[in-house]
């Protein structure tokens, strides 16, 4: 990734007490929108983006990198639970990264002409005035800084990064970059002490041009530094600039993962000599150091690696950040052609007397938690962590951990980029909400973008979900497990038409159709030739009946079509009815359809809902479910954050529900609030609220219960949001 790395700054020693033989697990407790650093005169659409991120020696203040910017931000975080904006610092040129050496920030700034012509400069703050003091010449394009645990060395990892459009991006791409280390005073790197270190003539690849990424101190004053493209590594003594150690990477070959975007998810591909090309890099202790495998040139295994200081592979973890990503609902279908779930992050701190270890996945937006155990790690949870997780820092004196979310989209009003913030407590994690369980072959099920939801209609607790169209090759209907916590996904089957996977769905709804299987509704796409219909399922997912939408409704159809399907009656009394997503070409506006369905007649007919008006975006249905006489229909804005304001459960009444002919004029229902669903999304995760509540339904106990769309991690967070709401009578 380039210019891409973590810095932490300078630890203090002082660990919090933590119980003994007690449960522990970190869990989110804030989130920072960084554009609330934004100056007040700026255009609150202008972006930001939160890189690479330290903390002050007291623990009480983050800096991070804003490249966008161009300069550096500061987040006051002496109540964690609730992080101010501290403001922002303009540097000249784009910092790269940032460290924290006593009371002073370190950040190393690209002021480079071009790829041929590289430069930079280090630049130190003064944390508590926020202003720029002095700053050294590099002599070329920095990546990462490190700091010594002692304070007396700092390392910059001198890149001068390839031009990924120059050949195709092949190396060597001169001129050739390097290792600088500078002896701190009082926190001030010393220019004149500057020493080079040529990396030069090392590794096989491109020898001539390291393409140095990644540092980081051992407590023994020794810099390890990867150079990714060449896909190597060398260990470095600080104190005269002598690399005392260098090997290669390695390959590695992997069974059971993803390598197609094709819009399914299915660990069933292998792959041979994968290079691994490592980009962070973090000391364990002082003989062993472990890497992020994210790959960016020929490689990218997936896979963190921890390596002895000699060369050794002591350990890889093969798959396993691909299945906890999938065991999530994190896996980057979209990414899995190249680095899959992308590891590039890495954080390595002890709370109490446990030594963890936390590798961020970019792509699944994701931070996969293990503890060190000096041999093979232990899996502890997994964190999300909005869009791009890049830098991570840990605050261990405090019991916490905090991730810089690199991605910022406000240009297609998505989630903007965020500092988040963990504690690690007694008790357990609260995230996932939902996650899969693993096939007879140790598999996870992968899934996302859960769209609709319907209870099973004698068992309680048991729920049915299926996916949109992101997963277009493999639409599926998920079998969930309600009663556990997390909930957890048992069963998926392939939604199926003459034994192949079903083309062209884009499935919004799921209802019991009374006879063991399902009515499915797609969502229809005229662009994208993808039908507006009404399916039935047998209980293997085989396609049984296609139902077109009637020439009347199809005469002023619009994208936004049936985003749920419920059954209303038996046998022949039998009667669907689905909920509109948005206004269609013959209704007013603010108004959508419940258009109605009798399959023994073959009867179509209609009436109108009454949207809420929304501040931002648009309003409109997402889910609809029949029970006790009532139908619940799930109301919600387009928007997120502290934009969302309708995220909401009306009921309509079935007594006296008579949908009209199509042709006729459309009664318009009335509808009463049951329930808005904002604090129950806020408290699930302590998180940013995200978009879609796509998924409702109430078990045969009247528990009910809802699910969030994560779009299959594209653009998106990953975050899928389970929640239990109880009976809904005892919580009005």
């Amino acid at each position: 990734m380039g210019r891409h790395a973590i810095i932490l700054g300078l630890l203090a020693s002082t660990a919090v007490i933590l119980p003994a033989h007690a449960d522990m697990a970190f869990n989110r407790i804030a989130t920072f929108p960084v554009a609330e650093n934004l100056p007040a005169d700026a255009d609150v659409t202008t972006e930001t983006s939160s890189e690479i991120i330290a903390r002050s020696a007291d623990g009480k203040t983050l800096i991070y990198s804003d490249s966008p910017l161009g300069g550096v931000g500061f987040v006051d975080i002496g109540d964690a639970n609730a992080p101010k904006a501290s403001g922002m610092l303009r540097l000249d040129g784009e910092p790269t990264s940032v460290g924290v050496a006593g009371q002073k920030a370190i950040a190393a700034v690209n002021t480079s002409e071009s790829y041929t012509s590289p430069s930079g400069n280090l630049v130190v703050i003064d944390m508590a005035a926020k202003t720029a003091e002095k700053s050294c010449d590099l002599g070329g394009q920095p990546d990462s800084v490190a700091v010594s645990s002692d304070g007396r060395f700092l390392a910059v990892a001198i890149e001068n990064e390839r031009d990924e459009d120059l050949n195709d991006g092949v190396i060597p791409q001169m001129p050739a970059g390097d290792l600088k280390v500078f002896n701190l005073n009082d926190g001030v790197p010393d220019c004149g002490s500057m020493k080079t270190v040529s990396l030069s003539g090392l590794a096989e690849i491109a020898p001539e041009d390291p393409e140095p990424e990644f540092v980081d101190f051992n407590d023994a004053g020794e810099i390890v530094v990867t150079m990714q493209e060449n896909n190597h590594i060398a260990v470095v003594a600080a104190e005269t600039g002598e690399v005392t150690g260098h090997f290669s990477a390695g390959q590695i070959s992997l069974e059971n993962i993803d390598t197609l975007d094709n819009g399914a998810i299915a660990f069933d591909q292998n792959v041979q000599n994968l290079k691994r090309e490592p980009d962070a890099v973090k000391w364990l202790d002082s003989d062993r150091f472990i890497t992020a495998n994210e790959g960016d040139y020929e490689g990218g295994s997936r896979s963190f690696t921890i390596f002895s200081k000699s060369g050794d592979v002591l350990f890889d973890s093969g798959n396993d950040l691909e299945f906890r990503a999938a065991a999530a609902g994190h896996y980057p279908d979209k990414r899995s052609d190249a680095k899959g779930t992308e590891p590039e992050g890495l954080e390595v701190a002890a709370f109490g007397d446990q030594q963890y270890i936390f590798v961020a996945l970019e792509r699944a937006s994701l931070v996969v938690v293990y503890r060190d155990t000096g041999g093979e790690p232990e899996f502890v949870q997994v964190l999300p962590s909005g869009i791009g997780p890049e830098g991570l820092v840990a605050i261990p004196e405090r019991n916490l951990l905090v991730t810089a979310n690199e991605a910022d989209l406000v240009e297609d009003g998505a989630a903007r980029s965020h500092v988040m913030v963990y504690e690690l407590t007694e008790g357990k994690p609260v995230y996932p909400t939902i996650e899969s369980a693993r096939d007879g072959n140790g598999v996870p099920f992968g899934w996302g973008a859960l769209s609709g939801l319907v209870a099973d209609a004698e068992k309680p607790g048991t729920l049915y979900a299926v996916s949109d169209s992101f997963y277009r090759n493999q639409p599926a209907i998920f079998t969930i497990d309600a009663t556990e916590t997390p909930a957890r996904i048992t069963a998926r089957t392939i939604v199926t038409r003459g034994g192949m996977a079903a083309q062209k769905l884009d499935l919004e709804g799921i209802a019991n159709d009374g006879k063991g299987g399902f009515w499915l509704a797609s969502e229809g796409r005229t662009d994208r030739l993808t039908p507006h219909a009404l399916f039935r399922v047998d209980a293997a997912g085989e396609i049984r009946e296609e139902i077109a939408l009637p020439a009347e409704l199809l005469a002023v159809e619009k994208r936004f079509g049936m985003e749920g399907v419920t059954v209303v009656g038996e046998g022949d009394d039998q009667m669907l009815v689905m909920a509109i997503q948005r206004e269609w070409g013959d209704d007013p506006k603010g108004q959508v359809k419940l258009v109605s369905y009798r399959p023994a007649s073959g009867e179509w007919a209609a009436v109108r809902y009454p949207l809420d008006a929304g501040e931002k975006g648009w309003v409109g249905l997402s889910e609809i479910t029949a029970n006790d006489g009532k139908l619940y229909i799930v109301e919600r804005d387009n928007q997120i954050g502290t934009s969302a304001k309708i995220k909401k459960l009306y009921s309509v009444s079935l007594d006296g529900f008579q949908p009209a002919a199509l042709d006729a004029d459309l009664p318009l229902v009335e509808k009463t609030l049951e329930r808005d669903l904002l604090p129950d999304m806020k408290a699930a995760a302590n998180g940013y609220v995200v978009d879609k509540i796509e998924g409702f339904a109430i078990d045969a106990e009247g528990t009910a219960y809802f699910v969030t769309d994560n779009d299959g991690v594209d653009d998106s967070s990953g975050e899928t949001i389970f929640v239990n709401l109880g009976k809904l009578d005892a919580t009005n």
